[in-house]
């Protein structure tokens, strides 16, 4: 049997302020348990009137997989 498993979900984010807000990480932590891993897949910008109006980011997440608290099937 598999000791570990873990499900990987992507969520695009985005902010004014920075990439760091736009990946949105700590917003994902409040509601995927046992988050580990969070790999930055894209990063870009939206310019208006030559200036950087917000930041994007893709990421993908991934966090352990509780069984008893899912149902693979669904």
């Amino acid at each position: 049997m598999t000791e570990h498993l873990y499900k990987v979900v992507e969520i695009i984010g985005s902010s004014t302020e920075s990439f760091d807000k736009a990946a949105a990480v700590e917003a994902a932590a409040k509601h995927l348990k046992d988050l580990r891993i969070a790999e930055i897949v894209s990063l870009d910008i939206q310019v208006s009137e030559g200036k950087v109006a917000s930041y994007r980011a893709k990421v993908k997440l991934s966090f352990k997989y509780h069984p008893e608290m899912h149902d693979l099937g669904a």
